[in-house]
Parts: structure tokens; sequence; C-alpha cells
């Protein structure tokens, strides 16, 4: 019993001990210099992301998911020039700004019985089938098939080519397909970021991503008399065969289409450029409703502000364009612009560079009001301008089908309108617009612009004279014209 007792004694002894010795250690903590109380440090935070914080984190997969469907892979059979034709040589091209175009460019093609084939990319504007690409992706092609991303194939057919843009719309017969939506290119900022979706080097459904770099690059590569330039550029990685794809926002929308490569080697050295989806959606528009492109003209020759032309100019600004010359009966001239003048606004937006003012004045149509801001002696001025066509005037511009025998020559013909006939001091004729790869490129000189006036030294008006005559010579043709502006007449000789 006395053992209990004291097993019992030692216990409670024991448990008095402890919460005396924790309460010792309690109160001498209380006191101890080592207590550190906690204090906000407003100045320091943690490393990770708080959305909170403001921007946004660049999550690419909407974007991918959404595009991939829509970008197709176009092939093209190319008619090689001549026998034992070589390959497109990147070196042709001046300047390190080099168009790409799959095979084409890095002499990879497959040759039978006399094609060269190259590969390219596209994007899917309509559930019927509308696909809009770069004009050199389709240029002089035999035939065009279209992959779509799930691996379908369809030969297309070329709705209408516009060479100042570099634009083409090519349609493939399918009903029910995922279409992609257009961005305003306008809202896009420098630095956000992007995605550009197509088919580099012939590898399907390729994704890459970077930033907006710079808008408004003109970089003097779109070979057309009248081009518009004015290129978004982006770091995101873009190689031969992704010509025609998209370049799209982080919604999936598309702001571009990827155009060219700025590089001394022909592959990616870091920068691209991409056509505006505005100039994009515009141009197709007249593509799919005209055949051809609907482009209103200021008729103005301008020249970029810099400090020091400025100031040989007594002029006090940069942000602007000078007015160098206008072309007599022009829109421009029409409206009361003058020579010397600084167009500084259109329609309210701000005018920079060249680029700009061709890229707003090219996305209308002739019969288009737009409002000028200029200024003139130093005084701010306020015009309205309606835009004319090449021709001078607001007609609607028609592509008519072209002959079995017109394809052949590889160019296209306009009959000349009544306004220029009379300019130029002519009964009629009918002008070479658009010069392409065959019998007139490959057996003469001539140059676009050219107006036959006499096949045969038979009168010719309109291109149904010349589709005539060309039906009815054997053998070969003679074709007499003039080039506006310059003196004299020239003759070509081509065999049938």
């Amino acid at each position: 019993m006395k053992k209990y007792f004291l097993f019992g004694f030692v216990g409670l002894l024991g448990g008095l001990v402890a919460l005396g010795g924790a309460a010792v250690v309690t109160h001498q903590s209380s006191l101890s210099p080592l207590t550190v109380t906690a204090q906000p440090a407003s100045n320091i935070h943690f490393a990770n992301y708080a959305p909170s914080a403001g921007g946004t984190v660049a999550d690419f997969t909407f974007a991918a998911n959404k595009a991939l469907p829509v970008v197709v892979n176009i092939q093209s059979s190319i008619r090689a020039r001549g026998r034992g034709a070589m390959p497109f040589d990147l070196n042709q091209i001046p300047e390190p700004f080099r168009q790409f175009f799959g095979g084409r460019e890095f002499g990879g093609e497959d040759q039978l019985d006399g094609l060269q084939k190259a590969t390219g990319s596209g994007v899917i504007l309509s559930p019927d089938g509308y696909i809009v690409t770069n004009n050199h992706v389709v240029a002089d092609a035999q035939s065009l098939t279209v992959t779509l991303n799930d691996k379908r194939t369809y030969t297309a057919t070329v709705i209408g080519t516009d060479p100042s843009t570099d634009l083409a719309l090519i349609k493939i017969d399918q009903n029910g397909l995922p279409f992609m939506q257009f961005s305003n290119s306008n809202d896009i900022k420098v630095g956000e970021w992007v995605v550009a979706v197509g088919n580099p080097f012939n590898l399907a459904s390729t994704v890459t991503a970077g930033i907006v770099s710079a808008k408004g690059r003109d970089l003097h590569i779109v070979k057309d008399k009248a081009p518009i330039e004015s290129f978004i550029q982006t770091d995101a990685v873009v190689n031969p065969g992704n010509s025609g794809g998209a370049l799209v926002n982080l919604n999936g929308d598309l702001i571009g289409i990827n155009t060219a490569i700025a590089s001394p080697t022909g592959v990616f050295a870091g920068y691209a450029f991409a056509i505006p989806s505005n100039l994009v959606q515009k141009i197709v528009e007249d593509l799919k409703h005209y055949g051809v492109a609907q482009r209103g003209y200021l008729g103005v020759v301008i020249h970029p502000l810099d400090p020091q032309f400025a100031k040989e100019k007594n002029i006090n600004t940069i942000n602007g364009v000078y007015v160098d010359s206008l072309q007599t009966g022009s829109a421009a001239a029409a409206a009361g612009v003058k020579a010397g003048d600084v167009i500084t606004k259109v329609d309210g937006q701000g005018i920079s560079t060249s680029s700009d003012l061709l890229a707003i004045v090219g996305s209308h149509r002739p019969g288009d009001r737009l409002n000028l801001t200029l200024l003139r002696d130093g005084q701010e001025r306020e015009l309205a301008v309606t835009l004319k066509n090449r021709s001078g005037n607001t007609d609607t511009i028609k592509k008519s089908a072209p002959s079995a025998v017109l394809e052949t020559l590889g160019a296209d013909f306009q009959t000349l309108s009544k306004e220029e006939a009379q300019k130029w001091h002519l009964d009629g004729g009918v002008k070479l617009t658009d010069l392409q790869n065959g019998k007139l490129a490959q057996q003469t000189d001539i140059r676009e612009g050219f107006i036959i006036t006499k096949a045969n030294k038979t009168p010719v008006k309109n291109v149904e004279d010349l589709t005539r005559q060309l039906q009815n010579s054997d053998g070969g043709i003679l074709l007499e014209g003039v080039y506006p502006g310059n003196p004299g007449v020239f003759y070509y000789a081509l065999g049938m």
C-alpha cells in the first residue's frame, strides 16, 4: 500500500514540477532580447504573379486551339519556265526583306512533267470555303491543292488576286467549315502578344508566339506599280511555308496575314511581317464581289517628313506626309489639296508615315469620301475628298472572264476608259494591267501599263477586239501601242 502511495506522490510531484517549469520558460521568453515582433514589410513581396497587380498572363492555348482548325496548307503546281528551269533564287530579291514561299524559295521543288511543287498557308474565312492567302502563294499556279487541319484535301480555284497588297482569295467546294473572325488591326498595340499559325517547311499546323514589335512598316517588297505596304512587325517565329498563314491575338481572332521575313539567309532571323486584317478584310470583300480590288486613289506624290526635310521646307512638324505634287484631275486636286501641303490626319486618324496614308486610303473604294486634315502655311485646314480609281473616275472596275487565248499570254487586260482614251489622245485600246508568267513575259520585254492600239495592224478598241485578233492569228501576232507619258509607238511580236 505504501508502495502505491509513493508512486502516486512521485507522479503528482513530477506534474507540478513540469507545470512550474513551463510557466518559468514562458515568463523568461516574454523578456528575452531574442523576441521578434512581426512587422508588415510594405516594399517587399513574393515573386509570384498576382492578377490584381495588373496585366495578363500570356496563355496561348486558347488562341492556338481556335486558330489551328482554320489554317490550311496550300500546295501549288507551277509550270517551269522553259526546259531545265532552275528554282527561284532568293538572291534575286534586293535588301534583306525576302518574301517566302516553301520550296519555291529554297529550291526544294518536286519537279514532275515540267511542274514545280511549292507550299504555303491560307486562312478559312467562311463556312462555304473561301480562303485568303498571299498572291505570291498562288501566282502562276497551274493547280492548287488545299489540305485542312483534319487532313481532308480539296482542289481550289482562284477567285481573285491583288498584287498591290500581295493578297489572293481562293475557294474550295465544301460547306460547314470552321472559319476565322476578323479583329480590328487598328486596335493592336506594340508589345501585345500574338500567335502565328502556318505550315513552315511543309510542317503542318505549327504554332509560334511573340509580340507586336512595330506597326506601319514599309519594306518595298511588293512588286507592283502602286503597292500598299503597312506591315505589322512581330518577333513570332515564321519561316518559308508560313506565307498566307494567320497572325492572331490571344482571343484567336485574325489581326494579320503573315507575308514576309527580314533575313539575310531566307530563314527566320528575328522579325516577320503581316498584312493588317483591316486591309485584308477590304480586299477579300472586293475580290469576292468584283473579282478585282476596288482601290481608291488620292492622286498625290508624297514625301516622308524628317527633321532635315522639315527644316528645308520650313515646316514646324514631322508628323504627317508632305505633298510633293499632284496628278492632273486627281481626287486630291479636285478637293483643293495643293503641293506643299502636309497631310496630318485622315478621318481623324493621325498620319506619321507614308505607309500610314497608303494603308488608310487603300482600304477605301472609289467614290468613298475622306476628311483630310492638313497644314498649309502653318495653318490647319480641313478638306473633304472623294476618291477616284486608277482611271480617274469613280466607276466600279469589273473583271471580265479571260478567254483561253488570253490566258496563254499570261496577262490581265482592261478596256481603256473613255476618260483615259481622251487623256492620251487615243480612239481606244486595251491596257495591260498585270503581267504574269506566260508568252508575253517569255518572248518579249513588254511592261505593265502598255496600251495595245493595234493587233496585226488592225485597230483594237476593247478586250473583245484583242481576243478576236488573237484567235484569228496564224503562227504569230504583232502588237502595236503606247506607254502613257512616253513618246513614240512600241511594237511587240510573239509566236502563238
